[in-house]
């Protein structure tokens, strides 16, 4: 089974299409469960929170429902997939799903601020299902490096993704969405 985080910030980009294309073709050989980032979902809440100085916990709840709504814009392009909302749920046959997440993942335990978006859900997700081999973090940016340390100091993951790492590795890389045709050739993977 295979993970692919797609990044909020595919949200605008070109190739998001062929992106979806490319992971359905590649889901027929074995399951796949896209993780949607947030995008200018999450943007939002964020701005929410600067201008109105909400808690974390409300946040990360908004913030969850923008991952939903990037879920939903990317099930409305790739219908066929099958929409997932807990770990549970996911079939181990070979197809495409979209993982939707919902409400229930306030009560899963990881902690609720801005140290934990979408890439660290995206491997909390994987962590859940003992048949994923590999999780594929898509990126707009092209890493130079798969060390945890350096790609938290440059923001390319977010600072609760090494600790949960840490915890129950999974086989991770990272791709360019550049990389759509190559993929999955171009990853840089990464280690401790």
């Amino acid at each position: 089974m295979h993970i692919v985080k797609l990044g909020g910030s595919l949200y605008n980009a070109p190739n998001l299409n062929r992106w979806l294309t490319r992971l359905h073709t590649l889901s027929q050989q074995q399951p796949l469960v896209i993780v949607p980032g947030g995008g200018p979902f999450a943007d939002q809440v964020r701005q929410a929170q600067q201008q109105h100085k909400f808690d974390d916990r409300s946040a990360h709840h908004m913030a969850i429902l923008a991952m939903a709504q990037f879920g939903l814009l990317l099930h409305g392009l790739q219908p066929s997939a099958t929409i997932v909302n807990i770990p549970a749920a996911v079939a181990a046959t070979p197809k495409l799903s979209i993982w939707i997440p919902d409400a229930r993942l306030l009560d899963a335990d990881i902690a609720q601020n801005w140290q934990i978006t979408s890439d660290s859900l995206a491997l909390w997700f994987a962590q859940q299902l003992p048949a994923v081999q590999q999780l594929t973090l898509i990126k707009r940016i092209r890493p130079d490096t798969g060390d945890l340390q350096q790609l938290n100091h440059k923001t390319i993951i977010d600072d609760g993704f090494t600790g949960l790492y840490q915890q129950h590795p999974v086989a991770t890389q990272i791709v360019s969405f550049h990389d759509v045709d190559p993929f999955p050739n171009t990853a840089i993977t990464l280690f401790l």
